[in-house]
């Protein structure tokens, strides 16, 4: 079988490594003779996967035992919901950076719970850039500033960090989490869908600052409380647990091949092979983000014509890139290259792009 590059944006690729070292444990977990798709989740073998994957994970981070690492359900569009019902109380406001769809559906459930202040709307540009410190626009006092870190349809990501002050931050970073050093540090909550760039579908990573969690409001939903999940160490109820499994084995293999520095040395190189292309085509390819505001996991460009962008799909799927329409919101084509994609696959897309021009041009 020839090679198949995954291109999709979510579910999406993984490292084979894991998958292979999954296929090799899953009729045997950690000698139990029973799968880790069958063992109960109160089993002293699976608990010690909740407890690795925790410490694993703040330790790529760079976090101390000030935070908690939660393994949740319900998808990064839970989370919209779950923490303004958390963290904003009546008569306070929350602040919302957009900059994309799902800053924008965050910022829908927000609504429902409470006051909320825009900061920043790129929707006049199609979401084109991210905004610079000096224009965003902070309400008062807020009781947090949420920021989406990566937008997967639109294909921009910031680069650094905002400059919140001091202002409590928190940041939906389902499709770019662990790809590139961060201060971490400097959020009170993270969350992140993990079918993007973390493991595979059915787990949402929640990272929480045990000081953020003490300002928690009364919930009157029990499984909605974060302070649930923490007292009982993500095993309040049965958890996705072999997805937590393959999340575990995801941040083994990040540390083994070391860690964040070398993980995003490895992103910039995959996504300025794709870039270059597009940058000197001459225009037959057009990119939607600014350059500033690019993508290292999520490269989003258009073509001429909507039947010539037809012909790409078809003709690129023919030699095993796989995924690359874009978002049905936008049109176009995107290249999501997330930390498991190789080098050799964002090489094959940039040779088909290169031999599509030639043909096309």
């Amino acid at each position: 079988m020839s090679a198949i590059y995954n291109f999709y944006a979510g579910p999406a690729v993984l490292y084979r490594e894991v998958l292979e070292q999954a296929k090799e444990e899953l009729l045997d977990f950690d000698g139990t003779g029973m799968s880790v798709l069958e063992i109960s989740h109160r089993a002293k073998a699976y608990d010690a996967v909740i407890v690795e994957a925790e410490a694993n994970l703040k330790s790529l981070m760079g976090l101390n035992d000030d935070y908690r690492v939660l393994f949740l359900q319900g998808g990064a569009s839970l989370q919209f919901s779950m923490v303004p019902m958390n963290f904003l109380p009546a008569g306070k406001t929350a602040d919302y950076i957009l900059t994309g769809v799902w800053s924008q559906k965050a910022l829908k459930e927000a609504k429902k719970i409470g006051d909320t202040h825009v900061v920043f709307d790129g929707g006049a540009t199609n979401f084109n850039r991210i905004p610079g410190d000096s224009e965003l626009r902070f309400s008062d006092d807020p009781v947090y500033v949420h920021m989406t870190t990566n937008n997967t349809i639109y294909g921009t990501e910031f680069s650094a960090l905002p400059d919140v002050k001091a202002l409590p931050l928190i940041a939906d970073m389902s499709s770019d989490i662990l790809s590139k050093p961060l201060p971490f540090d400097k959020f009170s909550l993270i969350y992140a869908g993990a079918q993007k760039n973390l493991g595979p579908a059915g787990v949402t990573v929640v990272v929480l600052k045990k000081d953020f969690l003490e300002t928690a409001q009364e919930v009157n939903a029990t499984m909605l409380k974060y302070s649930t999940h923490v007292d009982a160490n993500s095993l309040y109820n049965t958890p996705p647990a072999f997805s937590v499994y393959l999340v575990n084995l995801v941040l083994r293999h990040l540390k083994k091949i070391g860690g964040l520095t070398a993980v995003a040395a490895h992103n910039q190189k995959k996504a300025g092979l794709i870039y270059d292309i597009i940058d000197g085509s001459d225009g037959f390819y057009k990119g939607h983000a600014e350059k500033g505001s690019r993508s290292l996991m999520n490269i989003t460009f258009t073509l001429s014509s909507a039947d010539l962008e037809k012909q790409f799909v078809a003709e690129s799927e023919a030699v095993g890139l796989m995924g690359l329409k874009g978002h049905r919101s936008v049109g176009g084509l995107r290249a999501s290259v997330y930390n498991a994609m190789p080098l050799e696959g964002a090489k094959a897309l940039a040779d088909f792009m290169v031999e599509f021009q030639r043909k096309n041009g």
